[in-house]
């Protein structure tokens, strides 16, 4: 059993659900320790984080990652206990064995490889993890960036190992994210009889306009490095529960993953300007949960796309779709962000996976990057 898949398997063993880490960073830190990293464990109410970093010089490269996994889900549909590690036909089975607890092994064996080779490398390695990632991501990451700026210690690269690989591994390389802000939509009407809808008004009639304009706009066309900017309802009530009811109010939820053609500004702005128009009687809440981010060119991307391809023989494919990650809160410092991890077809699902020789791989992957970087 190789280095990587080894400390994969001990880290999936500890049963890290959001936000508990269960002795991961530990686990962790007392490796990077032996390799001379400051260790600096830093717990915000219920969040346990750690920046460890080796040098004090720039530039500073930074794997950042989280300890923390989602919930198994019903047991009885795993076809292995979720943090009981297994491996069967070269899959390694386990709760974060994607996401990201195998990215975590390959990021700390490069990386003692790496420092075996050049101990003496230019500049400075960090490790940020957290275990916050997967849930409301309040006092994780962006607590130990706020840490960070305020004593003007400076990321100049940062790989996030988050699972960013389709097929195999580093087929792709996320290079941006798009931004994420989710509106809380109250739309008030008069409760009253079904029978009588004279004596009331119904905010459900009223919205329904309204949202549907909403969902027809075409926000923008996206450009070279984006996908269009795109609006989705994810949960709307209304009702009393009876049939002979017409509701008083309507509670509408929607998010909005942006591009850069717009800000967060600009879809505030359309949006409120669109239900004043339609004449609703709202209140519109807001919640920013990070602003768009690219890395079209530098150092990083092109150490990234050299490594990926030294290893696999094909250069990755560089994208900026899916969800969100904790490199939005990593990039408005000023530091080159790209996410590159392994394949995510299970993450989040009962019987995650991995294929274990990607991991090593993986591992490859990170030790280039670090030899381009700071050798």
């Amino acid at each position: 059993m190789s280095d990587v898949i080894a400390l994969a398997k001990d880290l999936i063993r500890r049963p890290s659900v959001t936000p508990l880490d269960e002795g991961c960073q530990t686990l962790m830190a007392e490796r990077l320790k032996r390799l001379g990293f400051v260790i600096e464990p830093m717990v915000f109410e219920d969040t346990t984080n750690l920046w460890a970093r080796r040098g004090s010089e720039g530039p500073l490269f930074c794997f950042a990652g989280h300890t923390d996994v989602v919930p198994a889900g019903p047991l009885e549909k795993w076809h292995t206990p979720p943090f009981e590690p297994t491996i069967k036909d070269g899959m390694l089975y386990g709760r974060g064995a994607a996401d990201m607890k195998g990215s975590l092994a390959a990021m700390v064996v490069a990386t003692e490889r790496f420092v075996a080779e050049h101990p003496d490398h230019k500049g400075s390695i960090a490790f940020l993890i957290t275990s916050d990632e997967e849930g409301p991501f309040i006092n994780g990451t962006v607590r130990v960036i706020d840490t960070l700026e305020a004593r003007n210690e400076k990321i100049r690269w940062c790989i996030v190992g988050e699972p960013s690989s389709t097929a195999v591994v580093g087929d792709v390389v996320k290079n941006g994210r798009r931004g994420s802000i989710t509106g809380d939509l109250l739309v008030r009407g008069v409760q009253g009889h079904v029978a009588y809808p004279h004596l009331a008004d119904n905010p459900i009639h009223k919205a329904a306009p309204a949202l549907t304009e909403l969902a027809a706009t075409v926000w923008d066309q996206g450009n070279a490095y984006f996908p269009p900017t795109s609006f989705q309802i994810a949960n709307i009530q209304a009702g009393t529960g009876a049939s002979n009811v017409i509701p008083g109010e309507l509670h509408v939820q929607f998010n909005f993953r942006f591009s850069t053609e717009l800000t967060d500004l600009d879809i505030r702005e359309r949006v409120e300007a669109l239900l004043d128009r339609h004449g609703l009687d709202f209140e519109l809440k807001w919640t920013l949960s990070g602003q768009p981010f690219l890395t079209d060119t530098g150092a990083l991307l092109e150490a990234t796309v050299a490594a990926v391809a030294a290893v696999n023989g094909q250069q990755p494919a560089l994208l900026t779709t899916g969800g969100t990650s904790d490199g939005r809160f990593i990039a408005p410092t000023g530091a080159e962000v790209i996410e590159l991890g392994p394949v995510n077809a299970t993450i989040h699902k009962v019987n995650e996976c991995v294929k274990a020789d990607d991991l090593d791989l993986l591992a490859d992957m990170y030790q280039g990057v670090l030899e381009h970087l700071l050798a």
